[in-house]
């Protein structure tokens, strides 16, 4: 199997309705905003649900959380140990080959590995650098104004002897009310050629974004309540890339902003979503494939 060729970029447009996208767990588990309060979805939190539906897809993956854990395997540690061989530990070219191509995310995302290498001694790690490389999404227009927050409590103690309530069953939850998120992301054919990232494994990322937020219901995202409304796909012609990453990510943020008129959006409708005839026009010879969310 050949790895990646031509440089590919991509955006998705993400869609979030009473829910809380991304919890920060320094601010009470608030949705995250920035300083502009644009909304935030970090790029680990996204790399975690691309690694799930690939997992679900069925992908080795090596990065599994506790959730979706598939082995048996407690930590990252064991699962190297056991999954590895003693000869494919000693070498660090040997180890990184083994287990780019054991692991779907080690080749896209890369990993560093802290425990390695018997051969190097105590405390070497081993680095691999993926090709594919994702931004947080931010949120199109500012929804600081549009979070709720409720307090809830719980029906039972969670302490003591049940006699009367403990001090734990107060809380609080947060979500956003309305919000349209989009994150762009590339993937590198020289890094590809480094951990064996092949066109079939790209496809593979391009499924998963489709359908990112698929069995991923919560008590913070109920279902139906996060959607992928758009992915945007381009393959170049060459390897290095017939637009800088930049240029064509621009294409879609410089169109996608409110309609005319609306000041309170309340859905997806209210947004201009640029259409592939527009991306298309700003950069020639460079065709871009957009696929609508499942």
């Amino acid at each position: 199997m050949s790895t990646l060729q031509n440089k590919i970029d991509f955006a998705a447009i993400i869609f979030v309705k009473n829910a809380n996208p991304n919890g920060d767990p320094l601010n009470g588990n608030r949705p995250r905003v920035d300083y502009n309060g644009r909304g935030e979805i970090s790029d680990v939190c996204i790399k975690r649900k691309i690694r799930n539906r690939l997992q679900e897809n069925g992908f080795s993956i090596f990065v599994q959380s506790d959730n979706n854990r598939v082995d048996s395997y407690p930590s990252l540690k064991s699962r190297v140990e056991g999954e590895l061989s003693k000869e494919e530990m000693k070498e660090e070219k040997k180890f990184s080959e083994a287990a780019c191509k054991k692991w779907m995310d080690v080749r896209a995302f890369g990993q560093v590995f802290a425990y390695a290498g018997e051969s190097k001694g105590a405390g070497v790690s081993i680095g691999i650098r993926g090709p594919v490389s994702i931004h947080p999404a931010f949120s199109v227009a500012p929804v600081l104004d549009r979070i709720s927050s409720i307090q809830i409590t719980k029906s039972v103690s969670g302490e003591g002897d049940g006699s009367k309530r403990a001090s734990d069953t107060m809380g609080m939850k947060h979500r956003v009310d309305h919000g349209v998120y989009i994150f762009y992301g590339s993937i590198n054919p020289q890094l590809a050629s480094k951990t064996g990232f092949s066109d079939e494994d790209a496809n593979a990322i391009k499924k998963a974004l489709v359908t990112l937020f698929r069995d991923d219901a919560s008590s913070a995202r109920p279902e139906g309540s996060m959607e992928v409304f758009r992915v945007y796909w381009w393959k170049h012609n060459t390897n290095n890339g017939q637009y800088s990453s930049a240029k064509v990510h621009r294409t879609v943020e410089s169109r996608i902003k409110l309609k005319e008129g609306i000041e309170e959006p309340q859905s997806i409708h209210d947004y201009v979503i640029p259409e592939k005839s527009e991306i298309d026009k700003d950069l020639p010879g460079l065709a871009c494939e957009i696929l609508e969310g499942e």
